[in-house]
């Protein structure tokens, strides 16, 4: 694929509400991750659970962000993927979460799915798995 057919299709995954995306998806990565290293580092053998799931949904987040950057339609595919995937992960986290709260001795990102982040973390992959679709129509 020549490089300007790539940054075609690189503007049309971030034009518009893509670029929103881009930018929910950067503050979760710094959320995430900043939050899991913390605790990580500091406090992991009082949660380790959490803890790991807090830095996975970081690599999630951020490994979307970089597909949506960069564009294309393998990386629209893999986004799409990905984003189905932290859907999963977070219904998962959130329903464990209310079903067995005591597996959590503190919160994760999806923890009750997404509360402590005004439920971006179950919000954003709708948003995009929706955007997502609409930009291989496009």
């Amino acid at each position: 694929m020549a490089a300007t057919e790539r940054q075609r299709d690189g503007k049309r995954l971030i034009g518009g509400p893509g670029i929103l995306l881009v930018w929910l998806y950067g503050v979760m990565v710094v959320g995430a991750v900043s939050r899991s290293a913390y605790q990580i580092a500091t406090e992991f053998d009082r949660a380790p659970l959490p803890y790991t799931l807090s830095a996975i949904a970081g690599v999630v987040y951020g490994f979307i962000t970089y597909t949506l950057v960069r564009g294309g339609e393998t990386a629209r595919r893999v986004a799409l993927v990905c984003c189905a995937a932290e859907l999963v992960g977070v219904l998962a986290v959130g329903t464990w979460t209310l079903v067995e709260p005591s597996a959590f001795p503190d919160t994760t990102v999806w923890s009750d799915f997404g509360m402590g982040y005004l439920f971006i973390p179950v919000l954003l992959p709708l948003s995009a798995l929706f955007w997502l679709r609409r930009a291989r129509a496009a």
